[in-house]
């Protein structure tokens, strides 16, 4: 069997690129459907739900590499003349179909890779490479349209699949030439053929219906739709407290391990109830009390999850409080401590904050960062399995605050 196409004929590179490329599509899509059909009532289904959505977009980036070279090889290589070319109707039906395959063989595959790297946890891609993308910010808005974009081109791809199906097999039982068996291994018995005449009409066919696709979809509401998260759980309403330091900015975020890859997330309110005096002679320098509301959470595409009751438990522990003294430390590099108890989920736990910090007159910039124990607080208690979810959160704290008199009874928030 000759390596390169001919007029007539497919070469074995050819053939090995089609069937190759096709078994990796076909087993992406039935992985995708499994994937998103399977539940997620308990860990264990959870668990699963994840490897086979991490196989699902491992094979994904299989078929674009895949693809990808057969396209090339393609345009390298003559491409054997249609059988059927005197059908004017039939002939365009087939190119558009081919065009179609083509496209929809890199941007179903692109489309899904971008809604992974735009989107925060669950399921990591099953190779070295591959988890974020060049240009690719980690944004819901991103991983929204991306997937909206992801699950139209499936069903254009889907049906030119059934249509490309249906023909091959139209060719053998109807019109009984050799279109299907010169993609089979061996050699077909065609005669020489003419060179095949490319023309630009396929293409433009395609990509009309690409544009009527998504503009169905798009009318639709199907960009967005297929990313959309669940109800939002309800977010605690904190009290305003008053402050000797006010918080003007600051981000308190936590950093978790899912499946062996890092989730980064934020919690948008809380408070911080702050006495501090750098002057003050001796290792106390104040007080610190932070509340947070858990409901406000944004954990990417598992924050639902966390909210549920073997995590957080949102409904029945809307908040949680850090309540320590601040102390200067002598045992590390950093210059401070907070060092008190951190109540969350109904357990009290010692926790010991370092934190560094820089003061400029009345204005004051805070960083520390500690690993807490999920397990201490019966989080995700279910799963034992660090290859699940690590046992280890790290929670990041930085703010700028500013010195008030709070005889003036200004709030913080």
């Amino acid at each position: 069997m000759p390596i390169t196409n001919s007029n007539a004929h497919y070469g074995s590179v050819a053939k090995l690129f089609h069937w190759l490329t096709a078994l990796l599509i076909l087993t992406a899509l039935v992985l995708g459907i499994v994937a998103h059909k399977w539940p997620y009532e308990s860990n264990d289904q959870l668990a699963l739900k994840a490897v086979l959505f991490s196989v699902h977009k491992t094979v994904g980036i299989l078929a674009f590499a895949t693809a990808l070279f057969r396209i090339l090889w393609a345009i390298a290589q003559p491409r054997p003349a249609l059988l059927n070319a005197e059908k004017r109707v039939e002939a365009l039906a087939a190119e558009t179909a081919h065009w179609l395959l083509y496209g929809s063989m890199l941007l179903v595959p692109l489309t899904g890779w971008v809604h992974h790297a735009a989107t925060q946890g669950f399921a990591p891609i099953l190779l070295p490479i591959g988890q974020d993308l060049p240009f690719v910010p980690k944004s819901e808005a991103v991983a929204a349209v991306a997937s909206g974009l992801h699950f139209i081109l499936v069903i254009v791809l889907g049906a030119t699949i059934l249509a490309h199906v249906g023909g091959a097999l139209k060719h053998f039982v109807i019109d009984k030439d050799q279109t299907l068996q010169r993609m089979l291994p061996g050699k077909a018995v065609v005669s020489d053929a003419l060179p095949h005449r490319r023309t630009a009409q396929p293409f433009v066919a395609a990509l009309v219906i690409w544009a009527g696709a998504l503009g169905v979809g798009g009318f639709a509401g199907s960009f967005g739709v297929h990313h959309a998260p669940g109800p939002a759980p309800e977010t605690a309403q904190l009290a305003e407290v008053t402050s000797e330091w006010q918080v003007v900015d600051g981000t308190l975020g936590l950093q978790v391990t899912q499946f062996g890859a890092p989730v980064q997330g934020v919690f948008k309110n809380w408070t911080a109830q702050i006495s501090f005096d750098e002057a003050t002679a001796g290792q106390r320098h104040g007080e610190v009390q932070v509340e947070v509301a858990i409901g406000s959470l944004s954990l990417g595409s598992v924050t639902q999850q966390a909210m549920g009751d073997d995590f957080f438990d949102v409904s029945n522990f809307p908040t949680a409080r850090f309540t320590a003294d601040i102390l200067r430390n002598t045992s590390q590099d950093a210059q401070y401590v907070a060092e008190g108890t951190l109540t969350l989920k109904g357990f009290a736990v010692p926790v010991t904050l370092p934190f560094a910090m820089r003061i400029a007159g009345d204005t004051a910039e805070m960083a520390g960062q500690v690993s807490l124990n999920r397990l201490d607080f019966g989080i995700g208690a279910t799963m034992e399995d660090e290859k699940n979810l690590g046992f280890g959160v790290e929670i990041n704290v930085n703010l700028t605050a500013t010195r008030v008199n709070v005889n003036a009874d200004t709030p913080n928030s």
